[in-house]
């Protein structure tokens, strides 16, 4: 962790809904006039689209299993000295993961590919990143030590996945079953590398519908807002500054379900969110001011 140099991670698995988290924070940073390093985590995949597809056949003739998900598919070695360097001098390198025509044409390079290692810029005021792996933990490497703020977006598994197959039919032209295969063989990688961050998070967001989704590989829809509440938990009062009462009476139709935890209707997401986030950034950023 770092006051002069902080670091904000937002953490959760392949379709969980981390964007929507990125979103808000992209507003706040945008209103209150701060400068963020925005690091996607998909830049540390090791391999591109091509070589994680042979990586991944090799793997599978001497039985093994290599995805996005566990250390074998990504370099968390140099994520965690990346967090370490800009925890201590605010310098770094990223790259980008292209993932679709759009993006192939904002970076000149072709879709699967990793664009070369850049510098970030010069001046920024605090790192922010978003994707797999930012309170990621093993018996070599510990990136969530250099976090200020780690935020975790978790939705009920169901829905999880359904929202993963939905993205992977639109985006990627996969199959229901090409999707579901992929489900299945990340579920080792998802239990030891995804799932234990959700216990390191200074706050996780969890969306449960309300409506039925016992079988949600043969779900044809993916639940709205307006029939899911969020489940937003405060892991640690003392460290993350909530005025849960103010959050009450701003978010109609939200109630508490624990001393640390409030229930907000999920169409009321992003102003949670904001509501939440915007004091903590100001704390942070007054700290880094402070230190000179």
């Amino acid at each position: 962790m770092s006051v002069k140099h902080p670091i904000v991670a937002v953490t959760g698995s392949s379709g969980a809904g981390t964007t929507s988290v990125k979103t808000a924070f992209e507003q706040i940073f945008r209103r209150e006039g701060i400068v963020p390093a925005i690091i996607e985590g998909d830049c540390f995949h090791r391999y591109n689209r091509l070589e994680m597809d042979a990586a991944v056949e090799a793997a599978e003739k001497e039985g093994r299993n290599i995805t996005h998900f566990g250390p074998e598919g990504n370099m968390f070695e140099e994520l965690e000295a990346l967090f370490r360097e800009y925890s201590e001098f605010g310098t770094g390198k990223r790259r980008y993961y292209i993932h679709n025509e759009e993006e192939a044409a904002q970076h000149g390079a072709p879709r699967g590919s990793l664009t070369p290692w850049e510098p970030l810029p010069e001046v920024t005021d605090l790192l922010f990143y978003e994707g797999l792996h930012g309170g990621v933990v093993t018996d070599t490497i510990n990136v969530a030590q250099y976090v200020d703020l780690l935020i975790g977006v978790a939705p009920i598994i169901n829905l999880e996945w359904i929202q993963k197959i939905h993205r992977d039919k639109a985006v990627r032209g996969y199959s229901s079953e090409d999707a579901t295969k992929m489900i299945l063989s990340r579920m080792y990688d998802y239990t030891h590398y995804i799932t234990p961050q959700f216990s390191r998070t200074d706050i996780n967001f969890q969306r449960i519908p309300t409506v039925d989704t016992a079988n949600p590989f043969a779900t044809l829809e993916i639940p709205t807002n307006d029939q899911s509440y969020t489940i937003i938990h405060i892991s640690n009062l003392d460290k993350v500054k909530v005025d849960l009462r103010y959050l009450l009476e701003m978010l109609v139709g939200s109630f508490m379900s624990s001393p640390d935890t409030i229930v907000v209707p999920s169409g009321k997401n992003l102003f949670a969110m904001q509501l939440i986030m915007t004091p903590i950034i100001h704390v942070l950023m007054e700290k880094k001011k402070d230190s000179g």
